[in-house]
C-alpha cells in the first residue's frame, strides 16, 4: 500500500496531482494547509470557483451527489477540485463504503478531477500502521491515494512556532519554541491560536521577544496525554490511571512498540535526572545535557519524590520483558497492559 506524506502530496500538488485523494491521519491543522494550498492550485480565479471547485459536506453527501459533481468538465482550466469533508469512517456501513467507492471507481472516466476526501483524526480507523491497516484504508487506498498527516516531533514543531512568531514580528528562540510545544501540547491549532494570543499580548506592550514568563502568563497549558504522562502513571503505581491512557491510545490506534519506545526514553531520561540530580548538578546543566528543558527536568524531579533507584531498574526490566514479548509474537497492547500490572 501506498501511503504519501503530505510533504510528498504537496509537491505533487505543483505538478501533475492524481486524480483522487484520502486525508487521514491526526494533524487536523496541516489537513487544512494542504487542503487550502489545493484550493490555491487547482483553482486560483475566484471568479471561476463555482465551476472550478465543488465541496460536498457529509450532511449532503450521496453516493449520487459526488457522481454529479465529478462529471462536469472545468471551466477554462485544466482540472477540477472536487472536496468532500466530514465523513465519520467509523460509524458508515460496509454497503456505505462499499456505494462510496463504487463512485471512486468512474474517477478514471473523470481525470480532469482532482477529489479529496478530508477525514478528520476521530472519523477515521486507519489500523495500526503500516503492518496492519484497517479494511476500510486497504478498501479506499485501492481507489485514491492516502495521504498520511501525523503529529509532528517536537523538533518540527519548534521550527514552526519560530516561522510562526517571525511572522508576527516577534523574536522566539528556539529553547522558549520547544518549551511552548511542551506547555501548550502538539496541537497545531491550540499552537497557532496561543501564538497568536502570546504575540498579541506582546505587541500590546510593546515588547519584540517571546519570553517564559510572558508564556506561563498569557498561554493555556495543555491537558493531554503523553509519554511522560503514561510512564509517570506507571512509575507511581496508579495503574488505574495507566490503563485509562492506555487505552485512549488503543482508542487512537497508536502502535504499541512505539508507546513502548517512548516509555523507555522516558524512563532513561528520569534515571538521568536521578543520576544528576544526585551528584548535585544544577537544573540547567541538565536540559543542556540532555536536550530537554527545565520545565520537563522540574517534572521529572516531582516525579522521582516518590520513587528510587530500585524501582528504576526494576521498571527497565519489565519493559524489556515486553519489548521481547511484542518483538517475538506481536500480542496488541496486552504486553503493555502486563507492564502496568507488574510494576
Amino acid at each position: 500500500m501506498e501511503i504519501l506524506k503530505d510533504s510528498d502530496f504537496r509537491k505533487e500538488l505543483k505538478s501533475r496531482p492524481r486524480p483522487g485523494y484520502l486525508f487521514f491521519g491526526d494533524e487536523d491543522y496541516l489537513k487544512a494547509f494542504a487542503l487550502r494550498q489545493a484550493r490555491e492550485q487547482l483553482s486560483p480565479d475566484p471568479t471561476l470557483a463555482f465551476f472550478n471547485e465543488i465541496r460536498i459536506d457529509a450532511l449532503e453527501y450521496t453516493p449520487q451527489k459526488l457522481l454529479d459533481a465529478l462529471m462536469p468538465m472545468p471551466m477554462m482550466a485544466d482540472k477540477k477540485l472536487v472536496t468532500l469533508n466530514g465523513l465519520n469512517f467509523l460509524s458508515m456501513r460496509s454497503n456505505e463504503l462499499e456505494e462510496l467507492c463504487n463512485v471512486l471507481e468512474e474517477l478514471p472516466n473523470y481525470d480532469y478531477n482532482t477529489l479529496i476526501i478530508y477525514a478528520a483524526a476521530d472519523c477515521f480507523d486507519p489500523g495500526i500502521l503500516p503492518k496492519r491497516p484497517s479494511t476500510t484504508l486497504t478498501r479506499l487506498s485501492a481507489l485514491v491515494t492516502p495521504v498520511q498527516f501525523e503529529h509532528c516531533t517536537t523538533a518540527k514543531l519548534t521550527a514552526w512556532i519560530q516561522k510562526h512568531f517571525a511572522h508576527n514580528n516577534v523574536q522566539a528562540s528556539p529553547a522558549l519554541c520547544s518549551h511552548m510545544a511542551e506547555y501548550c501540547g502538539h496541537s497545531m491549532f491550540v499552537l497557532a491560536n496561543e501564538i497568536d494570543k502570546l504575540s498579541f499580548y506582546l505587541q500590546y506592550h510593546q515588547q519584540t521577544e517571546a519570553t517564559e514568563e510572558a508564556l506561563h502568563l498569557v498561554c493555556t497549558p495543555a491537558v493531554e496525554y503523553d509519554a511522560f504522562a503514561f510512564t509517570n502513571a506507571i512509575m507511581a503505581g496508579r495503574a488505574e490511571m495507566a490503563l485509562a491512557i492506555l487505552a485512549d491510545y488503543r482508542f487512537r490506534k497508536v502502535d504499541p512498540l512505539m508507546i513502548l519506545g517512548d516509555v523507555i526514553r522516558v524512563i532513561y531520561e528520569m534515571i538521568g535526572v536521578y543520576t544528576m540530580t544526585r551528584e548535585g548538578v544544577s537544573n540547567a546543566e541538565m536540559a543542556t545535557a540532555l536536550k530537554s528543558h527545565e520545565f520537563r527536568i522540574g517534572l521529572y524531579q516531582k516525579s522521582l519524590r516518590q520513587t528510587d533507584e530500585k524501582r528504576l531498574k526494576s521498571a527497565l526490566a519489565a519493559c524489556e520483558i515486553a519489548d521481547a514479548a511484542l518483538k517475538q509474537s506481536p500480542k496488541g497492547y496486552a504486553p503493555l497492559e502486563r507492564l502496568i500490572c507488574s510494576l
